[in-house]
C-alpha cells in the first residue's frame, strides 16, 4: 500500500510539474487578407512576421486569400460554417452587415471597451461610424478595426495630354465641362485612343450620380435614393461619354489599355498605383476627381475591416491581433506599398502615406484630399437591406442605360421600386 501510495504521489507531482510547460504553450492565431499580387502577400507575411516576434504566448500564422471578389467572402461564409475559418479575417467594408447578422463575427464592444489604449476617434469616422453600428437596440458594438483606406483619383496620360496641346487635370475650373472636353479631344487623336476609362462596378457610376447631387440610399440608409433629378443628370452625362465614342465600352477592363498608353484619363482607387508604376512606359500621374453639378468635390471612402471569427477559440488574443494589426507602425509597413493609405486619421498616419513611393513622383495628396472631400461617400454596409441583391440590380439597370437599352429617366422612375424588396 505505502509503494502504490508513493507512486500516486510521483504520478501526480510529474503531472503537476509538466502543467506550467502545458499552460505555457503559445496561442496559434490565423489570419487572412485578399491580397492582389505577390508583392503584397510579403508586405502582409513581414507584417505578420513582425509581430509574432515581438508577441510572448502567440504565434501567428498568415495566410492569404486566394478567391478574387465576391467569391473570397463565399469562401469565408463557408469556412466559418464549418468551423475551418481563420481566427481573424479581412473583410470588404460593405460585407460587414452582412457577416454581423449572420452571426459569422464577434461584437468586439465588451472587449474593446476594457482596453484603455484603444480609441474610436484614431480613425476615419466614416468607417467606424458603421463598424460602431448596433444590430440589437440597447447594446454597443465593435464588429471590427478598418485596416485601411483608400478614395478614387484620375490617372491621366500627361503623353496624350500633351499631344492633344491640354492643359493637365486638377485645379479649380476642374469640372465635368472641362473633363468632357478633354476626354473627347483625347479621342480625336486615334481611332484606338480613348480619352476616358472606368471598369464596370458600383462605385464608379456612382461617382457620377453623387457628383450631380444624388447617392445610393436615403438618408438612414434604410431604402433606395437615386429616384431623382440629379440621378438623371449624372448618368446623362456619363452616357454621353459612352454615345461620342470618348470612353471605352462598359463593361469593358479598362486598366489594361491605360497601360498600354490608349486612355487619357482612367479612374480607379489608390491600390491601382504599384501596377501602373511598375506597367506605365508613359508619363503619368495622378489628379482630383472633377467636380460635377453639385458644386462640391465628391469622393467614395473606400475601405475594409479585420474582423474576427464568431468561432473563435481565443476572442482576447485576437481583438489584440487586429489592435497590433492596426498600429501606426504595422499600418506604415503596408502603406509603404503603396497600395493603399492607413486607417488611422492622425497626422502622423497621413504623413507616412504622403512619404510612400518618394522616387515615383505620383501625387499622394491627391488620394488624401479624395478622402476628406467636401462630400465623401463612405462605403456603406447596409444593416437594413441586402446589399449584394440591390447591388445586382442598380448593375443591370445601370448596364441597360449605358448600352442604349434604357434611359437615364427611366432608370430613375423604375430603380427604387424595384430594389425596395431588399430593403428591410
Amino acid at each position: 500500500m505505502m509503494k502504490r501510495l508513493i507512486l500516486v504521489v510521483v504520478i501526480v507531482a510529474l503531472a503537476l510539474s509538466a502543467l506550467p510547460a502545458v499552460l505555457a504553450q503559445d496561442v496559434t492565431l490565423r489570419w487572412r487578407t485578399r491580397p492582389d499580387n505577390q508583392a503584397e502577400i510579403d508586405v502582409y507575411t513581414a507584417a505578420s512576421q513582425s509581430i509574432d516576434e515581438g508577441w510572448d504566448g502567440v504565434t501567428l500564422a498568415y495566410e492569404p486569400g486566394g478567391s478574387e471578389g465576391a467569391g473570397y467572402q463565399d469562401v469565408l461564409i463557408t469556412e466559418i460554417e464549418a468551423g475551418t475559418a481563420p481566427d481573424v479575417f479581412w473583410i470588404p467594408g460593405t460585407d460587414v452587415a452582412r457577416f454581423a447578422e449572420a452571426g459569422l463575427i464577434l461584437n468586439l464592444a465588451d472587449i474593446a471597451a476594457a482596453d484603455a489604449d484603444f480609441n474610436v476617434e484614431d480613425f476615419y469616422a466614416g468607417p467606424m461610424g458603421f463598424l460602431t453600428t448596433s444590430i440589437e437596440e440597447g447594446t454597443d458594438a465593435v464588429w471590427g478595426l478598418p485596416r485601411d483606406v483608400s478614395a478614387f483619383a484620375i490617372y491621366y496620360n500627361a503623353d496624350l495630354f500633351d499631344e492633344a496641346g491640354l492643359e493637365y487635370p486638377g485645379g479649380e475650373d476642374w469640372t465635368w465641362e472641362r473633363f468632357g472636353e478633354a476626354s473627347a479631344a483625347i479621342s480625336d487623336l486615334g481611332d484606338e485612343i480613348y480619352g476616358f476609362g472606368m471598369n464596370a462596378w458600383w462605385a464608379n457610376w456612382g461617382y457620377f450620380v453623387n457628383a450631380a447631387g444624388s447617392g445610393f440610399f436615403n438618408e438612414d440608409f434604410s431604402g433606395c435614393g437615386l429616384n431623382n433629378d440629379a440621378t438623371v443628370e449624372g448618368l446623362t452625362f456619363a452616357k454621353s461619354l459612352f454615345d461620342n465614342g470618348a470612353a471605352i465600352p462598359w463593361g469593358t477592363d479598362s486598366e489594361p489599355p491605360f497601360l498600354a498608353g490608349n486612355v487619357g484619363m482612367f479612374m480607379n482607387g489608390r491600390w491601382a498605383t504599384p501596377g501602373t508604376i511598375a506597367n506605365a512606359e508613359f508619363n503619368w500621374n495622378v489628379a482630383p476627381l472633377p467636380v460635377g453639378p453639385s458644386g462640391e468635390a465628391t469622393n467614395w471612402l473606400f475601405w475594409g475591416a479585420y474582423v474576427v471569427n464568431a468561432k473563435t477559440e481565443h476572442p482576447e488574443e485576437a481583438w489584440d491581433l487586429i489592435t497590433r494589426l492596426t498600429s501606426p507602425e504595422i499600418q506604415g509597413q503596408i502603406a509603404s506599398l503603396g497600395a493603399n493609405i492607413p486607417s488611422r486619421a492622425t497626422q502622423e498616419a497621413i504623413d507616412l502615406f504622403l512619404g510612400t513611393l518618394p522616387d515615383s513622383g505620383v501625387n499622394n495628396q491627391a488620394f488624401v484630399d479624395g478622402t476628406t472631400s467636401a462630400d465623401v461617400r463612405t462605403e456603406a454596409p447596409l444593416f437594413l437591406g441586402n446589399w449584394p441583391a440591390i447591388d445586382s440590380a442598380y448593375g443591370t439597370a445601370i448596364t441597360a442605360v449605358f448600352n442604349g437599352e434604357q434611359t437615364p429617366e427611366d432608370f430613375a422612375a423604375t430603380i427604387c421600386d424595384a430594389v425596395a424588396p431588399e430593403f428591410e
